[in-house]
């Protein structure tokens, strides 16, 4: 096999890695802080995916409007989350799993009816901004740029969200409930106002991730189900709560995934499943994960 072609799997496994990291350092904040299973992460990657749709028919496809369409889906998506939390999460803390996820599974219908209502059942496409069209010579053929630029977005998000939480006090102070949310509020923290911050956080990072793969997709009803999955997998292998652990695991995903549809396209799912088996038998907590 050409080296080149390797080179493009490669690209197109970080590509891909990058996308599943944005998605799935939400779902595991989330988690890892509020303890909520939520199903409809993948729903909201949807909306934000269409969202990205409208703002750039608003804003228009140029350079200004594709910033200005990027800042509009993750704002939106941070607010939609907030009040999904104040509004309906809130009230499934401390309960069983089983009850979060009837919750947030019913969400899945909910937003795909509104997604449904709002934009129809056309798929719908979002073409690459103008400045990031261009493609970047590499042995043997070429690589687009915009999908560089998702790679270094992905970059940027990890290494902020990383400096986020260990040197900013919003980020200690959601460590410590994370860590014990009881010794938290007996502290004086208002608890309840930081978790719905934690949501609008977690959602925000889907809108960047969503509005960033909307010009690499199709908006198309049911593309929440795919995703949803993948980041789960991606939570499990890394270990629920930890951010490197979603960044190594997205990165395992995004090249298998790749470099499995280029060996045997038919099994390449399967490979996917096979690693998440084989962690969850040797460290059923994840690799970065802590047990208990």
């Amino acid at each position: 096999m050409e080296l080149s072609v390797l080179l493009n799997q490669f690209l197109s496994g970080l590509t891909r890695a990058g996308v599943l990291f944005m998605l799935a350092s939400g779902l595991t904040l989330i988690f890892g802080v509020a303890r909520v299973i939520n199903f409809a992460h993948g729903s909201l990657y949807m909306v934000a995916v269409y969202l990205s749709y409208s703002f750039l028919r608003l804003f228009g496809p140029g350079g200004m409007g594709f910033w200005l369409s990027l800042v509009a889906v993750a704002l939106s998506l941070a607010l939609i989350g907030g009040a999904i939390e104040a509004g309906l999460i809130r009230r499934i803390y401390g309960r069983e799993h089983l009850q979060q996820l009837l919750l947030t599974f019913a969400l899945i219908y909910i937003i795909g009816d509104a997604v449904k209502f709002v934009w129809g059942i056309t798929p719908k496409s979002v073409s690459r901004p103008p400045f990031l069209e261009a493609s970047i010579p590499v042995p043997g053929g070429s690589f687009p740029v915009y999908n560089l630029f998702v790679i270094g977005l992905a970059a940027l998000v990890g290494v902020g969200l990383w400096l986020m939480l260990a040197r900013t006090k919003l980020g200690w102070l959601i460590r410590a409930v994370a860590a014990d949310i009881e010794i938290t509020e007996a502290l004086g923290v208002n608890v309840p106002r930081l978790l719905t911050l934690v949501f609008m956080v977690g959602t925000l990072l889907v809108g960047v991730g969503g509005a960033a793969a909307a010009p690499l997709t199709v908006g198309a009803l049911g593309m929440d189900v795919e995703i949803v999955i993948l980041c789960f997998i991606v939570v499990i292998i890394g270990g629920a709560g930890s951010l490197l652990g979603a960044a190594v695991a997205a990165l395992l995903v995004g090249l298998l995934e790749a470099f499995g549809i280029l060996a045997l396209p038919q099994f390449a799912v399967v490979f996917i499943y096979a690693l998440m088996a084989v962690v969850m038998i040797v460290r059923p907590w994840g690799l970065f994960g802590t047990p208990g």
